[in-house]
């Protein structure tokens, strides 16, 4: 079967197309031939290695020292159950899922074997496998951090980053919680988060949301601080009087079952709605990586293994 293969950290060319075994699912796992799949930033992250000695020297330990040891990435899939192992109850030949592995990986190929209590639900019947995709990676991230926030209704939520993958997501599971959102991102994306439910939307070209008199109970950083430091480096002026304020990188995310199944029912009510910025073929995973790293992506970045017509 066609898989991308990372052999070595480095840039994007390192990745490379080919040829390797089909797998065969144990008797705990699940065989999925993948439809489609999503290049995180969490990806590219594992792929680049760089950055701060601090942060790379446990990310070595934990993924490979001087190569990933499991060398095909891809954390993020939808497709559709291929084969069962013998103890699996759960799943069965010919299911659509979609979901997302914490640790596994082996997304980029045509198929993967993957534990049966890996994160994995139906795909919604009203969702293309393209779409449902794009739902598990920001989707799950963003309900992590909502959660620890212990959000309630009627709170006012600021999403620094509203345009990425975790920001559309944490926009209108916000909304879905009964938030007030004031988004933030560029010009070019306002229009998108103002149909994604937000009440305001800042430019933060043009405006500090610190200045500003309104003051939030929640300030979401959904970019990560290497991008945001000096655009949070005051946000503790803008919280209203027992206010929070997160950021996606303060801790290591623990997906649960439970998040990935309201986000099943949320996108299956039409609550939810997947954001996908471009589609590449398996063929153009390069082309993906590099688009990802420029960092002004909309949503999600999705890599199509449906058959070519």
């Amino acid at each position: 079967m066609r898989a991308v293969i990372c052999t070595r950290y480095g840039p994007p060319e390192v990745l490379q197309l080919a040829d390797v075994q089909r797998p065969t699912p144990r008797r705990n796992q699940v065989c999925i031939r993948i439809v489609a799949t999503a290049v995180s930033v969490s990806d590219c992250v594992i792929r680049a290695l760089k950055g701060p000695l601090r942060y790379q020297i446990p990310l070595r330990l934990l993924v490979g020292w001087k190569a990933p040891r499991r060398p095909i990435l891809g954390i993020v899939l939808a497709g559709d159950i291929e084969s069962v192992g013998r103890n699996v109850r759960s799943f069965k030949e010919s299911d659509q899922v979609f979901g997302m592995s914490r640790w596994a990986g082996g997304a980029y190929a045509e198929a993967v074997c993957w534990s049966a209590n890996t994160l994995l639900a139906r795909r919604p019947k009203n969702l293309s496998y393209e779409e449902a995709a794009a739902l598990p990676y920001g989707g799950l991230l963003a309900m992590h951090c909502l959660r620890k926030a212990k959000i309630q209704p009627g709170q006012h939520v600021l999403v620094y980053g509203a345009s990425g993958a975790i920001g559309t997501a944490a926009v209108q599971l916000a909304k879905h919680f009964g938030a007030r959102v004031t988004g933030v991102c560029s010009t070019a994306n306002r229009q998108l988060i103002e149909s994604l439910g937000a009440e305001s939307v800042l430019d933060y070209t043009r405006e500090d949301f610190v200045s500003r008199s309104e003051r939030y109970d929640l300030i979401l950083d959904a970019v990560g601080k290497r991008k945001s430091a000096a655009a949070m480096q005051n946000a503790g002026s803008a919280l209203a009087p027992g206010g929070r304020c997160i950021s996606i990188d303060d801790d290591f995310p623990m997906p649960k079952q439970d998040d990935l199944d309201l986000l099943q029912r949320l996108a299956a009510s039409g609550a939810l709605k997947p954001v996908i910025d471009r589609c590449y073929p398996l063929e153009e995973i390069i082309e993906a990586h590099r688009y990802v790293e420029l960092g002004h992506k909309k949503g999600n970045v999705i890599v199509s293994l449906a058959p070519r017509s």
